[in-house]
């Protein structure tokens, strides 16, 4: 049953997106690329700064704070208890949604771009 809730999704998302096509030009889809990418990031920031910090402070608590543990956090989340996983949940699934918001208003304003440029 979700197979096919998916690949509906899917075929409507892609219609969709041939039917948009259609209307917005290159500029306005590469105006709406930029416009997400700033939001994302906006939003995205913040959050994921927000998310390090609450996730140091938890290790620090802990006593086991690795050097250099910034540059993989997530390898981090095994030694959290429940309770520490909920603090730190919120604001590593909003850092990753603005991460996921601004990569593809990116990708969207480059798209819009090369399309203006062909």
């Amino acid at each position: 049953m979700h197979e096919i809730v998916f690949l509906l999704t899917t075929l409507v998302g892609i219609g969709l997106l041939g039917y948009l096509i259609t209307i917005i030009t290159p500029q306005l889809f590469s105006s709406i690329g930029v416009l997400m990418m700033l939001v994302g990031l906006a939003e995205g920031i913040p959050t994921g700064f927000w998310y390090h910090v609450v996730l140091r402070r938890t290790l620090i608590e802990r006593g086991n704070l690795p050097p250099k543990w910034w540059i993989h956090p997530t390898r981090h989340h095994s030694q959290l208890t429940p309770e520490e996983h909920r603090r730190i949940r919120l604001w590593f699934v909003l850092g990753g949604i603005g991460y996921a918001i601004a990569v593809t208003g990116g990708l969207a304003a480059i798209i819009g771009l090369l399309i203006q440029r062909l």
